[in-house]
């Protein structure tokens, strides 16, 4: 069985190769996909997962079996710095196996300061490395309500800060983007914090109906008059451009591989 795999579908926007090295996760997200995707029920997928089964073998044999030249998503199951049975101790020896192989690697995460105990693995990479973080919500209360086992908003931008002064690319996903204010006061705050490399801006989809309500070509213009000018580079994403199509956008912020990394 792969753990290195090529996604399909709207996920292919994130990463042109991604790895799950837990299928379970510890965030219990109200927007997750995961449970339906896995076709299991949120209380069998929330929890503390373990890792899956010899994974580090078969990632040893993906790598093996040839050279990846182009970005490594962790992850799109679960979260690789999320409570697990291990303590992240997957993770770790993951991306010492990837560093060897000399693969280039994208990590988002919601785990806050366990990010950073790998801080020494991230600089082994260079430039072959960025690290991210989903950022939802300002308010830690909204934030609690959607988000109950991720870290609070405070602590993942602590974290971005850190990460970027530690010479780590960052990258931030506002993906869901369920209150457009909430995202635009984020995006307001890491700009302050010159926290964040890159954005990767997005919308809320088909979600109890709760998309209907926002005007996105309006947040979407929003977005921009904060980041362009700022050096700052700009990914918008498929489904906000779709929803907003009167916005002209420049070549390189609607180029899904622009600003990933790459061996």
């Amino acid at each position: 069985m792969p753990i290195i795999y090529t996604p399909s579908g709207a996920a292919r926007e994130y990463s042109p190769h991604a790895a799950n090295l837990y299928l379970g996760c510890s965030h219990r997200c109200q927007y997750c996909y995961a449970p339906h995707a896995l076709q299991r029920t949120p209380s069998a997928y929330f929890g503390t997962p373990a890792p899956r089964r010899n994974v580090l073998n078969l990632l040893d044999q993906d790598l093996k079996k040839q050279p990846y030249t182009k970005q490594i998503l962790l992850s799109f199951i679960g979260d690789v710095y999320g409570d697990t049975t291990d303590n992240n101790a997957t993770t770790r020896a993951a991306l010492q196996l990837l560093d060897y192989y000399k693969a280039p690697v994208a990590i988002l995460s919601k785990g806050g300061e366990r990010i950073l105990r790998d801080l020494d693995v991230f600089r082994e990479f260079g430039q072959r490395m960025m690290v991210g973080s989903t950022l939802t919500f300002l308010d830690e209360a909204k934030s609690r309500e959607w988000e109950p086992g991720a870290a609070p908003p405070e602590e993942r931008l602590a974290v971005l800060k850190a990460l970027r002064q530690a010479g780590i690319r960052t990258f931030a996903s506002f993906e869901p983007t369920i209150e457009p204010t909430e995202s635009l006061a984020l995006i307001e705050r890491t700009l302050q914090d010159d926290s964040v490399v890159t954005y990767k801006i997005g919308k809320l989809n088909n979600y109890k109906g709760l998309d209907k309500q926002h005007d996105w070509a309006d947040f979407l213009q929003q977005c921009l008059a904060l980041l362009r000018g700022t050096g700052k580079q700009i990914y918008i994403k498929s489904a906000l451009r779709k929803a907003a199509p009167d916005i002209t956008l420049h070549d390189d912020e609607q180029d899904a591989e622009r600003w990933n990394v790459s061996a």
